[in-house]
């Protein structure tokens, strides 16, 4: 029998709409994985702080323009700390700003990514995602 490994993504985004519709687009692919949604960058941080290494989601989707930390400040931080800066992260965002896309590969993004106009496309971005990442 084989053993199915689940792998942990971090969903975060202000929009519950975006966080949903992001998720409901992996599992109908067929990729079930523990999905976890996070408001905004301070949730993330705070959540990475106090869990131990072994608790470290094997991804994160992360959106730029949040209320409070945005996605970029969340970006830098994660990538210069020791103990999280190999964890993958994917921007995933509404801007499709040149600037934003050289800032955020910069800073050490693994992927970005501008949200797609319509769900179908946004089924073929997250099963691209999942194949490559997980």
């Amino acid at each position: 029998m084989t053993q199915i490994i689940k792998h942990s993504v971090f969903i975060v985004d202000d929009d519950p709409d975006d966080r949903e519709s992001i998720r409901d687009a992996f599992i109908e692919n067929k990729h079930h994985q523990d999905y976890t949604f996070m408001v905004n960058g301070d949730q993330l941080i705070v959540h990475l702080n106090e869990a131990s290494d072994k608790k470290h989601p094997s991804l994160i989707l992360l959106d730029l323009n949040m209320p409070g930390k945005g996605g970029t400040e969340v970006l830098r931080q994660i990538k210069n700390d020791d103990n999280l800066k190999s964890i993958p992260i994917i921007v995933i965002t509404t801007s499709s700003s040149t600037k934003d896309r050289e800032t955020s590969y910069k800073l050490g993004a693994n992927c970005f990514l501008t949200k797609p106009d319509s769900y179908k496309e946004l089924l073929a971005i997250t099963d691209s995602i999942a194949r490559l990442w997980l």
